[in-house]
């Protein structure tokens, strides 16, 4: 049985979810740099939820959620997908404040006021930036990164890594700035492997981004 969890808690078993849910191996050098938080503090705070139930720690080193780490996290990461989607359709917040927002606000409101905000909108099925609120039916088919796709093949964006979000706020904002959001058509016309520079048509409309972006945009070919 797992003991209540707290702030700190709350913020580690999101961060576990956020980073396994991207295909990675979570690591404690990988917490430290998505928390920015030292290495001794992740291994202290790691201990302690392995303790109190939270979370399994392999012999490599790897960190995995124990089913009460699992359902927590996602309630969390619910709330939080609710909120954001709350504070952009709603409210008018851009996607990179927004998802700053959702965390200061997610502790101080009910789950009757979640539900409520929920069920106003018409329960959407993804965060603003197409990642899928947990219970929810994912609303597209198989996925490529923007990185991948084959030159002059239509795509419709889908998705926005959770990575983005967390480590690439800049993204976000540029990606907003130039109108870029879940159901934009794309295609990409070049690449320039010197530069590592993906050039696009977004819209109609030109755009260049950097590899490392591109591979962070998830897609869908038409």
């Amino acid at each position: 049985m797992s003991s209540p969890h707290t702030a700190t808690v709350d913020k580690y078993l999101e961060a576990i979810h956020y980073i396994a849910a991207e295909g990675e191996v979570v690591r404690p050098s990988r917490l430290a740099y998505w928390l920015a938080v030292s290495a001794p503090t992740v291994s202290d705070a790691l201990a302690r939820l392995k303790r109190d139930g939270w979370i399994e720690i392999g012999t490599d080193r790897s960190v995995t959620l124990t089913e009460s780490g699992e359902n927590t996290a996602t309630e969390l990461v619910r709330r939080h997908r609710i909120l954001e989607r709350w504070l952009t359709d709603v409210l008018g917040f851009d996607w990179a404040t927004a998802d700053i927002e959702a965390d200061r606000v997610s502790s101080a409101i009910s789950d009757a006021v979640v539900d409520q905000i929920d069920l106003s909108m018409g329960s959407p099925t993804t965060c603003p930036h197409g990642n899928v609120i947990p219970g929810r039916k994912v609303p597209y088919g198989v996925l490529m990164a923007l990185a991948d796709l084959e030159m002059e093949t239509p795509a419709t964006v889908r998705r926005i890594s959770e990575v983005a979000e967390h480590e690439a706020p800049a993204l976000l904002s540029m990606l907003a700035e130039h109108a870029i959001k879940e159901g934009s058509e794309v295609k990409v016309v070049a690449f320039d492997r010197g530069s590592n520079d993906v050039a696009l048509v977004v819209a109609g409309e030109p755009l260049t981004l950097s590899l490392e972006a591109a591979q962070l945009i998830w897609v869908e070919t038409v």
